[in-house]
């Protein structure tokens, strides 16, 4: 597949989303362990409704492939959704379907890059996400990017007859500091 380095890490770079990765997402989103994390397990995706899905999100908003920089691999996606440029905030969205890239860093500089080009390029000030309360690995990666929590939607989840609650996580642009806001400042 072809990837553009839109925004360059130390392990990924973030590319636009390619509509022949169609197989690769369907199988991610078709596993069960990948897709109960993202609320939507209970779905069925074929190529062709996956391939729709591809194409929208490809065609609005800021979505990317999450890419392995070495490797130059497919290893998930994500994005900022929801924009609202007039009050400067927006959700950010982000899955890591292969699942050899779990718990080694790649989500904390994913959503890193992300926060970078959200904050400091795109000028927002609030970034929100939403997160269920069993997935402990997710909700350590937000806290460590930055993340607070800013309230719950309790047992809104039922997994496996169980109950779950949404937490909802938001990050100011006056608490990132990016490698731009960096740069920046040592010049100016």
């Amino acid at each position: 597949m072809r990837y553009f380095k839109k925004i360059v890490g130390e392990k990924v770079y973030l590319s636009p989303i390619n509509i022949d990765d169609v197989e690769k997402y369907t199988e991610w989103i078709n596993d069960l362990e990948v897709s109960i994390n993202l609320g939507n397990a209970s779905d069925i995706y074929s190529l062709e409704k996956e391939k729709e899905i591809l194409e929208k999100i490809s065609k609005e908003g800021y979505n990317f492939a999450i890419v392995d920089l070495n490797k130059d691999e497919l290893i998930g996606n994500c994005g900022l959704m929801d924009i609202d440029m007039r009050n400067r905030r927006a959700e950010l969205g982000i899955f890591i379907g292969n699942k050899n890239y779990w718990s080694k860093g790649f989500g904390s500089e994913t959503i890193n890059l992300l926060l970078e080009y959200g904050f400091n390029i795109l000028n927002l000030n609030n970034i929100l996400l939403r997160v269920y309360s069993f997935n402990k690995r997710a909700i350590s990666c937000y806290k460590k990017c930055g993340f607070k929590e800013i309230g719950r939607r309790r047992e809104s989840y039922i997994v496996g007859n169980k109950r779950y609650d949404d937490i909802y996580m938001d990050i100011l642009a006056s608490e990132f500091r990016g490698k731009i806001h960096k740069l920046i400042n040592e010049e100016g």
